[in-house]
């Protein structure tokens, strides 16, 4: 993709089927960022190019831009295998290591409220505690220790500086990897092409609004990067023209919440939101990723004042604009 820095592209299982991964030359070894899924079809791929194109280098660190399974699964496996460092943000790393804790045990009542008042039927609620604690089967133990990566420090790699460039909402601490000299941005999950980076709230911050910090991070970022770079994202292609992806991510957020408003001058529950969110119906397969977005869009109205939130009498949380206010996003008039 430019001098030194490589792409290679490993096969998961489900609707985004892949992951983009990156080899970084780094003197006399290689920088890996990111890592796939723990699984033997991407452990088989890691030894072929360990035996193959990165042959006689060892990996000198591993830095993953988030705790997401796709990008921190096989870091542990990784850094055992060598002997190297993993380098993440503190809140992704302590996250992360949070999440892995929860393997194998029962969903908490917290966790299956939140789910029963955002609309999840009984089959629904059970699918959900039948499926969590299974991070960890997608993640290989996280190491005991790490190198912190913080906001605007700057790593040699491979002679070049690289610049820590972090964002939240989609997750708590996203690093992207920025070399002013090679004019690209590793962006991980943080800017995607033709899909908007998912930002959900979780059961276990049911008030949280991540949509107001990935809407101010993103807005940061179109001050960082410049326009002419070749951003490298996690999924899909890499591609040109950062600020106007930025800006179609942000007015596509803008947007459902102007639609969302509208919609709720009549009382609504959560599930009567998703078509207007997702333009179609939610199958169970997707009902917990798109409760997540959705509950996001509402809580940063309910936050702001915009909408009111109540629980209703069979225990469903229920949303309603004011009829009397206009909605008005201020950063968007802007």
């Amino acid at each position: 993709m430019a001098p030194g820095v490589w792409w290679v592209r490993f096969v998961m299982p489900g609707p985004l089927n892949h992951i983009n991964l990156w080899l970084l030359e780094d003197g006399d070894g290689w920088t890996i960022v990111d890592t796939c899924l723990n699984l033997d079809s991407a452990k088989a791929q890691w030894e072929s190019l360990f035996d193959g194109f990165m042959a006689s280098k060892p990996v000198k660190r591993v830095i993953c831009t988030h705790m997401h399974p796709d990008h921190i699964g096989l870091a542990g496996w990784l850094c055992a295998r060598f002997s190297c460092d993993l380098h993440m943000t503190q809140a992704e790393f302590l996250t992360g290591s949070l999440i892995m804790g929860y393997t194998g045990e029962q969903a908490p009542e917290a966790a299956t409220t939140f789910y029963h008042r955002t609309g999840f039927s009984c089959s629904q609620l059970d699918n959900y505690r039948q499926r969590f604690g299974s991070f960890g089967q997608f993640v290989t133990p996280l190491p005991h220790k790490y190198q912190r990566l913080s906001d605007r420090q700057t790593l040699s790699i491979g002679g070049r500086y690289w610049e820590i460039v972090t964002g939240e909402g989609h997750s708590p601490e996203h690093a992207c990897l920025y070399c002013p000299a090679l004019r690209l941005v590793i962006a991980g999950d943080q800017i995607l092409p033709r899909i908007t980076p998912n930002v959900s709230v979780f059961p276990t911050e049911p008030d949280g609004n991540p949509l107001e910090a990935w809407l101010a991070s993103s807005t940061r970022l179109l001050d960082v990067l410049p326009d002419d770079l070749l951003v490298l994202p996690a999924h899909q292609a890499p591609f040109t023209g950062v600020r106007v992806r930025l800006n179609q991510i942000i007015d596509s957020h803008r947007l459902a919440l102007a639609n969302l408003y509208d919609l709720l001058m009549e009382p609504k529950v959560l599930p009567e939101c998703f078509y207007c969110m997702f333009g179609r119906e939610i199958g169970d397969e997707e009902i917990q990723m798109a409760t997540g977005e959705t509950v996001a869009h509402l809580n940063y109205l309910w936050h702001r004042g915009n909408i009111g939130r109540q629980v209703n009498t069979g225990g469903r949380y229920e949303y309603q604009s004011d009829p009397a206010a206009r909605y008005i996003d201020a950063d968007w008039a802007q």
